[in-house]
């Protein structure tokens, strides 16, 4: 039997377990997927037990997400992050993917959304760092737009063609632009959306990656405003999607993945 997981703390919420269960009962596959809560500063420890365990592939969620760099031989999008959240030990030593970038690019693709032209990026914090790699290395020229304006312009400055503002900037910012991702908590917890509704418009299309609730406010105005809207669940399943295929070599049963992750949200 394969043994695949994920490492957090905590990790009692996550939606990965029947996402990737699901995937493996599909294709009738023997392998499991289990959660691990190691102690807050024992990321890296948790990667050398895992390898010496035997498991065969790792996720890894918050706070582990930079403590690990340093036990894993990184690819190269997740050391330009600066974050792993997928490690494989199929190799001679265990590597390090970032697949946040890739979930949000599969996420737009799925819905038909052209990557090219300009995005804004909403958050300059672990997503915004992941997602504008990703839609930069797509080809997109990305404005990073944070509360706090230092930190977009220090992303900014390592994302090629990038571009660093503060959130007050959003209108003129979204005015042109094809894309919007909020990289934010905003609306996880309360109704309410970083970006002014009267900025968008129906020549945009918007991802939040939040997916609690998964029709947040950002995406109501919108769908209000005629753009093309994609919720968070769609980039979480497919970060999820990225990882089952590597660590697999299979093709990932996509739409059993997906109910099996909305039935449990």
């Amino acid at each position: 039997m394969d043994v695949y997981g994920l490492i957090g703390n905590p990790v009692g919420h996550s939606l990965s377990p029947p996402m990737h269960e699901a995937g493996y009962e599909a294709l009738g596959l023997d392998a499991r997927y289990v959660t691990f809560e190691p102690a807050a500063d024992a990321g890296a420890e948790a990667i050398e037990a895992a390898e010496t365990l035997g498991i065969d592939g790792l996720n890894v969620t918050i706070p582990f997400k930079q403590d690990v760099l340093d036990a894993v031989d990184p690819a190269p999008l997740a050391e330009r992050i600066g974050a792993v959240n997928t490690v494989d030990f199929s190799g001679d030593t265990p590597t390090g993917y970032n697949t946040d970038a890739v979930g949000a690019v599969r996420a737009l693709a799925h819905h038909d959304v052209s990557l090219s032209g300009t995005a804004v990026v909403v958050g300059a914090g672990g997503a915004g760092r992941a997602v504008a790699f990703g839609l930069a290395d797509e080809g997109l020229s990305v404005r990073v737009a944070n509360r706090t304006e230092s930190k977009a312009d220090a992303l900014a400055d390592e994302v090629p063609a990038a571009t660093g503002h503060g959130l007050d900037s959003l209108p003129d910012l979204l005015a042109d632009a094809d894309i919007l991702v909020n990289c934010t908590s905003v609306g996880m917890e309360e109704d309410e959306t970083p970006v002014p509704a009267d900025a968008l418009h129906s020549d945009i299309a918007v991802l939040d990656a939040v997916y609690t609730p998964i029709e947040t406010r950002l995406l109501q105005d919108a769908a209000a405003a005629g753009a093309t809207t994609v919720d968070g669940a769609w980039m979480l399943l497919y970060q999820g999607v990225e990882a089952f295929e590597r660590w697999t070599g299979e093709d990932a049963p996509v739409d059993r993945m997906n109910d099996q992750l909305r039935e449990h949200l």
